[in-house]
This record gives C-alpha cells, structure tokens and sequence, in this order.
C-alpha cells in the first residue's frame, strides 16, 4: 500500500479533500455507459434486458421473471446452518430497524389548531442485489427488511442471472428473499436492471418502483443517478470502502485483517489506515504482505491495496486523523484506539463506526443488526445509510377548525398582501363573508 505523509503540515478542509485517495476514472466512464444502458431498457425494454444479459452475464434464454418454483427449491436446498444464521441476522436487522421509524406527532397551536406529522410509507420499492464476484444475501436482508418495516406494501428484487446457474438468480439469493416472503424477482444485473425498476417493463409485468435501492459496482451507482428524479435512490453506492483510525495501541494483525477483509470485495474497493503511530503503520504494511498471499483472492485483494483508492496515512495527532476522516466521509469508520468510545465522538462523518478491537466491518456486513447498505465516495459527509426512513415520507396534515382559522385570518391577509399575492388573503377572508 502507498504511503500519504501529511505530518507536519496544517491542511485545510479543501487541501484535506484534494489529498483523499479516491479512485475516479472509472466513475467517469460509468456515468456515460450506465446512462446509455438505462436509456436502452427504458426503449426497448425486455428486448433490451435480454441482449444485455447474454453481453454480460452470459445468458440466455433464461426466465427474467423468476417463477415461485425455482424460490421454493432455493429454499428447500439451503443449507441448514446458513439458513439459521439468515434467520438470525433478520431477526437483528428487524430490531434495529424498528428504532428508525419515528412515532406520529401532533403539535397544538391554539384552541382548533394542529398540526399532524406524520410518516407514511412509499407504495412499491425495487430492491437491487449484486451478483458479480460475491454472493449477496445479507443484501437482501439490509434492503427488504427495512422496507418491510417501513409498511412497504411490494417490494421487487432484482439480481442477475448466473451462467453456473442457467440463468437463474443465485440459489442463496432467491432463498433470503423466500425467508422474507419476496415473490416478485427479475433475473436482470446492473445497470439495465436500474432502469427496469424505475421504468417498469410491460412484457414482464413488472410495474415502475417508486423508489430504487441496494448496493452495486460503479455502474449500478451511475444508473441510479440516471434515474433519480424518476424514482428515488437510496444513495450512490459504488466501491466499498473501509477507514481504520488506529493507535500505537491497535492489533497490527486485527487493522490487516479489517483492511484485507474490504479489498477483498473488488479490485475497485478502498482500504485507507489513518494513524499517527509510524510503527503500527510499518507493522500493518508487513502484516499485510504476509497475509494477502494465504487469503483466497489474493489478487483481487493485492489490486484493491495497491490502488489509487488505498493508502496508509501519516498524521500528527487524533484531532488531525478525524479532520482527515471527515473529509473523506468514509463508508465504514473503524475507530481502534485506546480510549475508542470516547474518541468516537469527533468523527462525525461515516456511513457506520465500529468502535474498538471486536467490532469488525464484517461484523456489521452481517450480524450487527445495523444496515450494510451505506454511502460511498464521501456522500457520508452529507447522506445517511440505508433504513426504514429510507421508504418513509414526512408528511405534515394541517387541520384547523373556523375559530382557529378566524384568530389568524388578519394576519395571513397582512401577509399575502406583502407579497403581492391578494388572492391567498381573499381564500381566508371569503370563508368569513355574509352569506346571501
């Protein structure tokens, strides 16, 4: 891994962010081709998902709608022990999921006068899992159980077909999805099953979402800014990406391991050590190159570590490392420190924190029972993960009775008169003219 050095200098917010090792070239390039790909569905539709499947997933042929038979056997061959740790990690996100969905509210204004908050759910959301050099399950879980939560009343997956699989949606897949009651699943990856959610496609049956989420590759991520406006998105997820702020404290083995864990995903992926103890950088820097060698995709791994987007960095002090990890907006926030609970209070921007020696990101990829669906690319500097909130809609219900309307009636007609809009005081005041 390279080594960014910034000891020794007082960098602003803005030199902070020119200095974030990010990997951008292939977004440039996605955003072109991923707009042409959801074009070509939103036209052609069926046709379309088709002739993209055979150029990149090698297949044909297959049943896009997924038919409850082939969900049924999926469910029918898992096997038992990850069924019970499906089953678990449901009942956990449930939980947390729960705490996310905020109680109506009424404020009172006056005697006839309130106002109601309430959260109402989107109507049908589209659900979208990766399928590429991992299997997603636990993506399954982290966008349907939120949703369902949420009072979510259709949900519609989607997940390419597998060529080891003749077309089908991995079996692990469509069997988390069964777990949860999901019936609705199309056999369509990337960006062209983006577009398909958001515009529907007539010969499938399958109706336009109201609101698309789930992970993706940088592809998947630029197709959803290609329909946002159409539909709502969860966010821009691409690469994932993992900080560790650690200390002269820190297991040297546990931040190589953490590190190596995220790389492991794509060759795109991001894996960044902030620390302002040079030996525990040395220390990780060795660990690493022992380690990459024994795990199964070492390549993939060795890639991701040795790209743009993953360095270790050098600097002075706690304060300076969560300015760095601020700026950067981190998807995953490791705090390994020797007063971590504490410390975590001045890193304010992340998808998620772990805090300590035993909370692992692939703790919360799975069992934690927070959301692994989370923002990337420093949108956590302004965007929050995946939750029920992420199908609710804040909705205000105005209800005020004639003495209530009455007691604010000059007021509001005070009002629209300042602005030029008479017509607003007229609608008022014509409620309290004499009848004939």
């Amino acid at each position: 891994m390279r080594v960014i050095d910034l000891r020794g200098q007082n960098l602003s917010t803005a030199e902070l962010l020119s200095v974030v090792p990010r990997a951008t070239a292939a977004k440039a390039h996605a955003l072109e081709t991923a707009a042409a790909i959801v074009a070509d569905v939103r036209d052609r539709g069926e046709a379309a998902l088709r002739e993209q499947a055979t150029q990149f997933d090698g297949a044909t042929g297959h049943a896009i709608r997924v038919p409850q038979h082939h969900i049924d056997e999926a469910i029918a061959s898992l096997e038992p022990d990850v069924r019970s740790a499906l089953e678990e990690a449901i009942r956990r996100v449930r939980l947390a999921s729960a705490a996310q969905v905020p109680a109506p509210a009424v404020t009172e204004l006056g005697g006839g006068a309130r106002v109601i908050q309430r959260w109402q759910p989107v109507a049908r959301v589209g659900v979208y899992v990766p399928g590429g050099k991992a299997v997603y399950p636990s993506s399954v879980i982290m966008n349907v159980v939120p949703a369902q939560i949420a009072g979510v009343s259709a949900v519609a997956l989607a997940s390419p077909p597998q060529r080891a699989f003749v077309g089908r949606v991995h079996p692990t897949i469509l069997a988390a999805a069964g777990l949860l009651g999901v019936t609705e699943i199309y056999a369509m990856g990337g960006a062209g099953a983006i577009g398909a959610l958001a515009y529907g496609v007539e010969s499938l049956e399958l109706a336009p979402v109201d609101v698309v989420t789930g992970p993706g590759n940088n592809f998947v991520a630029a197709a959803k800014r290609a329909v946002a406006g159409v539909v709502g998105i969860d966010a821009e997820a691409g690469a994932t990406e993992i900080l560790v702020v650690a200390d002269d404290t820190a297991n040297a083995d546990f931040v190589a391991a953490d590190l190596i864990s995220q790389a492991e995903h794509d060759e795109q992926s991001g894996s960044v050590l902030v620390t302002f103890s040079p030996d525990l950088a040395d220390a990780v820097s060795a660990r690493i190159a022992a380690m990459v060698p024994l795990t199964k995709h070492a390549e993939r791994v060795a890639i991701a570590l040795g790209g743009e987007q993953s360095a270790i960095v050098l600097v002075d002090d706690l304060k300076t490392a969560a300015a760095f990890s601020n700026a950067y907006g981190p998807e995953h926030l490791e705090i390994q420190t020797a007063h971590a609970s504490a410390d975590a209070a001045i890193f304010t921007n992340a998808g998620a924190l772990f805090i300590g020696d035993y909370a692992p990101v692939s703790l919360g990829d799975y069992l934690a029972g927070s959301n692994h669906v989370l923002p990337t690319s420093g949108q956590a500097r302004y965007a929050s993960g995946l939750g029920a909130h992420t199908f609710l809609r804040p909705q205000q219900v105005v209800e005020y009775s004639r003495e209530a309307l009455e007691n604010v009636a000059a007021d509001l007609v005070a009002l629209s008169t300042a602005e030029d809009l008479p017509a607003h005081g007229e609608a008022v005041t014509a409620r309290f003219a004499p009848r004939d």
